[in-house]
Parts: C-alpha cells; structure tokens; sequence
C-alpha cells in the first residue's frame, strides 16, 4: 500500500466511505477451528526489556514447533532470531520507535532498513502519539510513510501500532485512516507498556475504519483462547501475545 491523499485534507466524512467489508465472524469461526489455524494468526512475542539470549532461542523454538505467524523481537535480538528460525518458514518481526513513539524519522528509517537488512520481514512501529494529540497529521503521515516505504523496499511488512490507551476516540479513528493511508499492512492497538492493552470495542472501531483496506492486530493482555476469541469476532485478524504457548494449548496443540 502507498499513501494516496496527504493526511491534511482528511475529514471526519472520510471515515464514512465504503472500504469493503471484512467478515469477522466468517474469519474467527474459520481460525477457531484448530489449534494451527489459531497458531498462524499470532505473532509469538517477547519485548520485555530483561530478555535474554536463552529466552529469546526459545521463543524461536516454541514459533518453529507451533507454527506462529511469526517471533516478534526487540531490535538486539533480530539476528539471533533470524538464525534460529533459518529454514523454517518462519519470519522474524521486530519493533521499531518502541514503545513511545517519539523516535525521529530520520532514525526511523534508519533502524528500520538496518534491521530488513539483518533479515526482520515484519517492522512494528509506534504512532508518534505526541505528534498526533499536536494536531499535526501531516508529520503523522510523514512518518508512517517514511517508515513504510523503507518497509516496503525491502520486502517486509510494516505494522503501525496506535496505542489506544492513550487515544481520544477521534484520534483513534484518525490515527487509523492517516495510518492506512500512510501505506500501513496492519493498524495494531497497542504496545503492552501502556496502561491497558487491546479492548473488543477498540479492535471494531479500527475493523471500522480499515474495512478490506488493511489488516488490524490486536495486541496487549491477550492471555487465553477465549481473549483470542474476542479479538477474532471484533475484527482482528492478527494476535500479538507473549502466552502463545498456553493458548495453542488450551486449544488442542501438545
């Protein structure tokens, strides 16, 4: 996806245009129906900054056997996550301006090309918050963009988390559209740092607004099957959560 229209001429009405639809309750019933479909749509994840070498190999290890949608990283970890998954099919993802936000573009684009080059195929990066509450949308949309087409480039993903703890329920439906249209694959909800994670009515607004357009992650306090349940019938169809193994497990998987 690329931007199309510059963050500055969106409306409050752009919210309302046809987007295509994206059935929720077809994609939660079809993922729910075994633990491998439920497997390949989380992204198995460990960013606590007291990470080590160990846990990191076994993050790796447990995406490999579970076939997780892929072993989400902080930065340092990218290249021994990208040896440890060689060959299996399973792509490493790694987040970017984490978890504030307030990282320059110029920096930006610089963590994100370093890290494609060491092999991440799926860039996580914080909406500039800050910049968002400012009401400048066009340095929003600058940054996304700039972030996605370094993304884009090299042949990754790029996830634009929005944070919605921390967002008024305007701003979480304008942070979605400048996202999208600021070339995001999926708009996600939250860090896991802030004071509460993915909510139902979060993940439907943001379904809301992406329509068929984008992809939508629901991130943050995702413990069980059922909490994957909620999220699957609001609208998301990507999962972030560190208990990955549990809920494969509460679902059938050994």
């Amino acid at each position: 996806m690329s931007a199309t229209i510059p963050t500055s001429t969106i409306e409050p009405s752009d919210l309302e245009f046809d987007h295509g639809t994206f059935d929720s309750a077809a994609f939660a019933a079809q993922t729910l129906a075994n633990w491998q479909s439920v497997a390949a749509v989380i992204d198995h994840t460990l960013l606590k900054p007291e990470a080590t070498r160990t846990e990191v190999e076994q993050l790796c290890e447990e995406a490999a056997r579970y076939r997780f949608a892929c072993a989400m990283v902080n930065p340092v970890w990218v290249a021994t996550a990208v040896k440890a998954l060689a060959g299996t099919g399973i792509p490493v993802g790694v987040v970017i301006g984490f978890p504030f936000g307030a990282t320059l573009v110029s920096t930006l684009r610089q963590e994100a090309a370093a890290l494609a080059r060491l092999g991440a195929r799926e860039l996580e990066m914080v909406l500039p918050i800050g910049v968002l509450k400012s009401g400048n949308y066009t340095g929003v949309h600058h940054t996304i963009h700039a972030a996605a087409t370094v993304a884009h480039y090299n042949g990754a993903l790029l996830k634009v988390i929005l944070e919605t703890a921390l967002l008024t329920m305007e701003e979480k439906l304008r942070a979605s559209e400048i996202a999208i249209q600021s070339g995001a694959d999926y708009i996600k909800s939250s860090t896991g740092f802030a004071t509460c994670g993915a909510t139902a009515a979060d993940v439907a607004l943001m379904r809301g607004v992406a329509g068929a357009r984008c992809g939508v992650k629901a991130s943050g306090g995702i413990r069980t099957l059922g909490d994957v349940k909620a999220m699957l019938e609001a609208g998301a169809n990507r999962i972030g959560a560190s208990a990955s193994v549990a809920i494969v497990r509460e679902c059938g998987a050994e």
